[in-house]
């Protein structure tokens, strides 16, 4: 895995991970702190994230600063070691991981079609929410594309493989499209994050009861009874515009 170039993060030199913050799936794992003869840290990072006096404060010295600094960077060459990974790696997992594998990033139809013959019992259409590669296609026009392919289809419909979809979820008709297209389920990526951060449990609740909602009233506006009246009949159900500048 590879992180991203995104210029107004480094414009900004906001990289909150380099500060040890957002690195406690890290810091609270015991086999990754017991290469550091460490225990694993149960901690919540200071609320709201200031890059600048993380700085000054690692200038400074501070024994905590330092430390974190230091477990943010092993973290991100654990998380992001620039290693290019390709079929073969795909491949051993499926050797030897008996679960369900689930491949995550799909953009194109002969890499849907590849990851079947790899024996993946999943795909997600994906472009990881348009921050990984700039000017990456709408990950919805990829899952048209995608569930143009008999193979998938065939795999799909005979339940050998499940497709999901991700990037850009965030209302009801968003979810209706995606179903229409062919997926059988839609990730929430980002929405459930903002209802963390304002109210904890009882916001991610309320932004999921939100989204059903909005997604049972869009089926009723558009005369639809149920998901089943959506899923996968693509040109029945939506139109595609081609907007031209």
């Amino acid at each position: 895995m590879t992180i991203g170039w995104r210029p107004h993060d480094l414009e900004r030199a906001y990289m909150p991970f380099g500060h040890g913050v957002g690195i406690q799936v890290g810091r609270s794992d015991p086999v990754f702190m017991a290469r550091y003869g460490r225990e694993p840290v149960h901690e919540r990072p200071d609320f709201p994230y200031d890059s600048e006096e993380k700085d000054r404060l690692f200038l400074a010295g501070d024994e905590k600063t330092r430390e974190a600094v230091f477990f943010g960077t092993e973290w991100l060459k654990e998380c992001n070691s620039g290693l290019y990974r390709d079929w073969e790696d795909l491949k051993f997992l499926r050797e030897n991981w008996q679960g369900p594998l689930v491949l995550k990033g799909i953009q194109n139809v002969l890499d849907a079609e590849k990851a079947l013959e790899y024996g993946v019992d999943g795909i997600v259409v994906s472009n990881h929410g348009g921050r990984q590669v700039d000017g990456a296609i709408p990950s919805i026009y990829a899952l048209e594309n995608i569930m143009k392919s008999a193979k998938v289809k065939g795999a799909q419909a005979s339940g050998k493989l499940t497709v999901l979809f991700d990037s850009g979820i965030r209302t009801g008709p968003d979810i209706l499209k995606a179903l229409a297209l062919g997926a059988q389920a839609v990730l929430l990526g980002r929405p459930w994050v903002y209802g963390l951060i304002v109210g904890g449990e009882a916001g991610v609740e309320q932004v999921i009861r939100h989204t059903l909602g909005d997604l049972d009233t869009t089926l009723g506006l558009a005369g639809c009874k149920s998901l089943n009246d959506v899923q996968g009949k693509g040109d029945a159900v939506i139109t595609k515009l081609d907007f031209i500048p």
